[in-house]
């Protein structure tokens, strides 16, 4: 935990950033910032981890106004009726208000939700209700990994569960009202993403064969899809 010079400094420090935005970064981009000041239109939701090493703008190469960004600790979309809330009406609004065209779900290596699932006593879970609660909807992920325990916990298997993740949250969209609507006139797209913090790689995870393929074949494939 921080000290109270060390929380103070932090704050101070964000405020230094608002400050060098407003007289840098916001006058050489004042253009693009009075075109959004009366609407957006992104072209995707990206559904990413709460994680702070997490920048869907920076990995995605993106400007304000691109990205539709929902954020929590899992990337989890729960089952459309099992937590009617923040998440489902972000998506429901994302699709239905906003016409986004895609949804990604981008897990993480290193993940804490991830890690909190496989060892849930090392990671402090009884000092969590809510969010051992919240975890309840990636269960079925770690049964897809079977029977490992908290000493299994290491950076391989934690990948693979926020894989497995990743296509259990794909799974729970077309549970949502709005994402099979719009996939049935053709208009959404879903991808689920893994991404590597300490390389940088993104890898695309297909739904079908469960395993994971390149950006450049993830291209490719999109490319000779009918008009």
């Amino acid at each position: 935990m921080p000290t109270c010079s060390e929380a103070r400094a932090g704050l101070i420090s964000l405020l230094r950033g608002v400050e060098h935005f407003n007289t840098e970064v916001f006058p050489a981009k004042q253009t693009l910032f009075a075109a959004l000041a009366d609407g957006q239109s992104p072209n995707a939701l990206f559904i990413a981890c709460a994680d702070s090493r997490i920048n869907p703008s920076l990995i995605t190469q993106t400007e304000p106004g691109d990205l539709f960004i929902l954020r929590n600790i899992g990337n989890i979309v729960p089952a459309y009726g099992e937590m009617l809330g923040g998440v489902s009406s972000a998506v429901e609004y994302a699709v239905a208000g906003l016409g986004v065209s895609a949804i990604i779900v981008c897990g993480h290596s290193d993940c804490g939700a991830m890690k909190a699932l496989l060892a849930p006593e090392k990671s402090g879970l009884d000092k969590m209700p809510t969010v051992r609660s919240w975890l309840r909807n990636a269960e079925a992920a770690r049964a897809a990994l079977g029977d490992l325990k908290a000493e299994d916990a290491g950076p391989a298997n934690v990948r693979s569960l926020s894989e497995q993740n990743v296509l259990l949250q794909l799974s729970h969209l077309r549970t949502h009202p709005a994402v099979v609507a719009a996939m049935s006139r053709g208009t959404l797209f879903l991808q689920g993403w893994f991404y590597d913090i300490g390389t940088g790689e993104i890898t695309i995870l297909d739904e079908q064969t469960r395993k994971t393929t390149s950006i450049p074949q993830a291209i490719a494939s999109l490319e000779v899809l009918p008009a």
